[in-house]
């Protein structure tokens, strides 16, 4: 008895098992699982075929259209790897420290065959305190070699207007036969009436400091819908428009800026390709003067 006891003490009594408890599916699911079984084949067919179509609208808006005229046939003369603009005689590229190092003998070359480069726009500074780290030895190289040379400023609207201009002026120095100095405007900023008088003064201190006009360079988006009253249109005006024909712009413009992919001998990366909207002459008398001359 003793043992059984001790046997009876040492036994575990088993814990009852709690009962499976099914989760209930909400009414509103079990409604919208019904609907959707009911919902007739053809609905569901339309309802694809139409977030196929949204999607693929969107995709084409953003990422195909942009650089559509890049797969366009050439149906006139070709390049440097692109469709050359038709009727112009006058081309011209723009460079940065983004081209690195150049083999500017190699590019020399290219005044010998079917477009010759003829002119060259090198960044030099932008803000009020950054300055291309190729602009000098391109500047130099490109006088060097014979090309036609300016330099351009890239202007940040939240940098002070006195500063940006102090800096371009104290970086720069241009000489008789280079071209106009130009001001690169791509960022509105968050004011534009003080963005437009900013540029203006700007503008203004250049001219005064060079003696010649500035040019404006910008899209032709920016300048139809921030630079467009009779102060700016005063301005020589280089349009930055890829993947067209022909300038959309009405008013009057000296240099177009048509693709940013050209590819040319000397250049290992891709350079941005420009036109200038007359004969040597006229790009001759836009270069900056000798003082006191004509």
């Amino acid at each position: 008895m003793v043992k059984e006891k001790a046997v009876k003490a040492t036994t575990k009594k088993k814990q009852p098992s709690k009962p499976v408890v099914k989760k209930r599916t909400p009414a509103k699911q079990k409604n919208k699982k019904k609907e959707l079984k009911e919902m007739p084949s053809w609905y569901k067919y339309l309802l694809g075929f139409l977030i196929v179509v949204v999607f693929s609208g969107v995709f084409y808006y953003f990422f195909i259209r942009p650089y559509a005229y890049r797969w366009k046939p050439c149906y006139g003369m070709k390049g440097y790897g692109v469709c050359m603009p038709h009727g112009y005689k006058v081309h011209g590229i723009d460079i940065s420290h983004y081209q690195g190092d150049i083999n500017w003998k190699m590019l020399a070359q290219t005044r010998q065959g079917q477009f010759p480069v003829q002119f060259i726009f090198m960044k030099a500074t932008e803000g009020g305190d950054y300055s291309d780290k190729r602009f000098v030895a391109n500047f130099d190289s490109a006088k060097v070699h014979g090309f036609i040379r300016g330099a351009y400023h890239f202007y940040n609207p939240k940098t002070d207007v006195n500063k940006q201009a102090d800096f371009f002026i104290n970086s720069v120095k241009l000489e008789p036969g280079d071209l106009p100095p130009v001001l690169d405007i791509e960022k509105k900023g968050k004011d534009i009436p003080k963005l437009q008088a900013d540029l203006k003064h700007w503008l203004r201190r250049i001219e005064n400091h060079y003696g010649v006009k500035p040019i404006i360079y910008a899209s032709y988006k920016f300048k139809n819908r921030y630079l467009n009253d009779s102060v700016f249109n005063s301005y020589p005006y280089w349009i930055a428009h890829y993947y067209v024909d022909s300038v959309q712009y009405k008013g009057d413009w000296k240099f177009w800026q048509h693709t940013d992919v050209g590819t040319l001998p000397g250049i290992k990366e891709q350079v941005d390709l420009n036109i200038f909207n007359g004969g040597l002459e006229g790009l001759d008398a836009l270069r900056i003067k000798e003082k006191g001359g004509k």
